[in-house]
Order: structure tokens, then sequence, then C-alpha cells
């Protein structure tokens, strides 16, 4: 065999190497997610290291249903995660921190206790070269300012005979110097600005027309089409798709809270509750923003509803409160 015949064989083979073993030498470095449900483990690993600004290339795979997976507070699409197949995600960091992420898929009563957690470290970009990284401030939440107790009742004592109208209080609002700043509509809750409006010439129909007003001249219709997406991903299937706290998983919470009180075990399980009506006026006319804030920050401390604080930015946050109050007002 002639010594060029023999080195075109060895680049061929060389060739076919790279093309193959390459490729499979950094898939096999890439870390395997499994995804179960969360009675038989949730995500492992559920810690994953990453740096600031180095792409980091994950494999997804579900060992029994379809999940989903995404990170909160980052603007990307969820990802579904199939049975016996393996998808392939790479994402990027600009900031270093502690990411969650978490399963978009309804797949079982303790779908919310799938999550993860994305330790990134470095620094990021925004910091001048040469400087040391600051602390970042953490703002406040509202609800903490005004040091509200999200567990106390908060029931609206008096409430609508009909819902209330937005247009119809839009043109009461012409003649009465009302306050429509958002500070004053975060803080308090609809009956209290009900309430004080007693002062006027309306009558309890029309006060609740112009509450109606306000609360819909504190958002659009942007907020609410986006409050609307994220109360059908997150919150539906306990909470039901009309808000009447009757989705598919209401009454496993329901059943899995009594049979906790009954033998008085699983701690985790035992104050479940059903999941709250937002169609309830008294419930939702009591409550201000800023405690609905709270709640979803939260959560619900052991009654089945879980915390949001690290899934959703602020926006959604106040995006999706505003869509919770369009079950009390009509604002077409």
């Amino acid at each position: 065999m002639k010594h060029t015949e023999i080195f075109s064989r060895i680049l061929i083979i060389t060739g076919i190497f790279l093309a193959v073993g390459v490729p499979l030498f950094f898939w096999s470095g890439t870390p395997l997610i499994h995804a179960r449900i969360s009675e038989s483990g949730g995500w492992n690993p559920d810690v994953i290291k990453a740096n600031v600004n180095e792409p980091l290339h994950l494999k997804l795979t579900s060992d029994d249903v379809v999940h989903g997976f995404a990170v909160g507070q980052m603007d990307m699409q969820s990802v579904d995660v199939l049975p016996g197949k393996v998808t392939d995600i790479t994402l990027n960091f600009d900031k270093p921190g502690i990411y969650t992420f978490f399963c978009t898929r309804w797949c079982g009563l303790n779908h919310w206790r799938m999550r993860g957690t994305i330790e990134v470290e470095g620094t990021s970009d925004s910091l001048e070269a040469g400087s040391e990284p600051a602390l970042s401030e953490v703002e406040v939440p509202l609800y903490v300012t005004l040091d509200l107790n999200l567990d106390e009742p908060h029931d609206a004592p008096v409430i609508p005979n009909s819902q209330p109208s937005a247009i119809n209080g839009q043109q009461l609002a012409i003649n009465l110097p009302i306050d429509l700043s958002v500070d004053t509509y975060r803080a308090r809750s609809p009956y209290q600005v009900f309430d004080e409006l007693n002062n006027t010439s309306l009558t309890e129909a029309q006060r609740w027309d112009m509450v109606a007003y306000i609360w819909q001249s504190n958002t659009n219709k942007e907020s609410l089409a986006n409050g609307q997406k994220l109360y059908a991903q997150n919150c539906a299937a306990c909470h039901g798709e009309n808000g009447t706290g009757d989705g598919v998983f209401a009454d496993d919470l329901a059943a899995s809270g009594e049979a906790s009180m009954q033998t008085m075990t699983g701690a985790d399980t035992m104050m479940m509750q059903t999941p709250v009506d937002f169609t309830d006026p008294a419930r939702m006319l009591g409550a201000s923003p800023a405690l609905l804030q709270g709640k979803i920050l939260r959560g619900g401390m052991g009654t089945g509803m879980p915390m949001w604080g690290s899934i959703f930015t602020e926006k959604q946050i106040w995006d999706l409160i505003a869509y919770l109050y369009s079950f009390q007002f009509n604002y077409q």
C-alpha cells in the first residue's frame, strides 16, 4: 500500500473522529438534569453552578411525565421536558446571583415544589473595570413598608350589589377631585377608597363605580393581558380559569389538608386549604394591592399556596394583581 494512500486513510479516520468525537466529548460533559414529579424527588440535581458571561449548557430529560423548564425572572420561553427524550438548552447570565428554575407544567398536586437553583458567580459587566462589586440594594416590598399582617382577615364589611363599572366611574370622576396616583392605589383596599368617598354626594353604587375607575386607571390593556397570561400559566390549575377557586387541583388540595388534619402527619401539608375564590367580593374588595403583593411574594405558609418571589419580576407581580381585580370590576 502506498504511503499516500495510508496517509489519506489516516486523514479520513481523523476527520470522522473529530466530527463525531469532539461534539460527543462536549455533550458528555454537559450536565444531565432529570425531572420527576415532586413526590419522586423533583429535579436532580437541583443545584447547578454557572459563571457570568459563560454559556451554561444543560440537557433535560423526564423520568415520568411531561414537565417544563424555565428560569425565574429571566426573559425566556418555557422548554418542554419529555419522558425518555433529551432536550438541550443554553443559558446565559450577565449578572451574578442565585436564580430559581422551576417546572412550568402542572404535573401533580405538589407541582410547585419542583424548583431548583442556579448559582451564578463572577462579576457583572456593569461594574467598572477594577472596581469592587457593590452590594446590590434590595428594595423593600411595599407590604413590608406598610407593616401589613398577611394572615389577618381583611374582608370588606360592605360589598356592591352588582359589578362596579369603570366606565360609569370615569363619567363621575369629571366633577370630583380624586387621587389616581399609584401610591394611593397600591396602599389602599377598594373598600378603603369606597369608604373615603363617603363624604361625597355619590350613592353607594356610584362610589363603587368610582373605585372601579381608579383601579382601571392604574393598569392598561398590555398589563392586563400579561397578568392574564401569568394567571393561566401559574394560578388557574388551583384557582380555576375564572378565578372561582375550582381548578383541577382544588379538590386534591382540600382532601390533602383534611387527611393531614385527621392523621396529624405531614407538616408540609397539614394546613392545605381550598384555593381562594377571587370572585368573592368580600375577600377581594377588602384586600389592597400591597397585601396581594405580599401573599404572592411570600406564599401561603403551609396552605398549599407557593411563594413566587423568586419567580416573578416586580412588574409581573403588579400585572398579575391588576388582573386579579378584573374578577371584581367591569373595565369594558
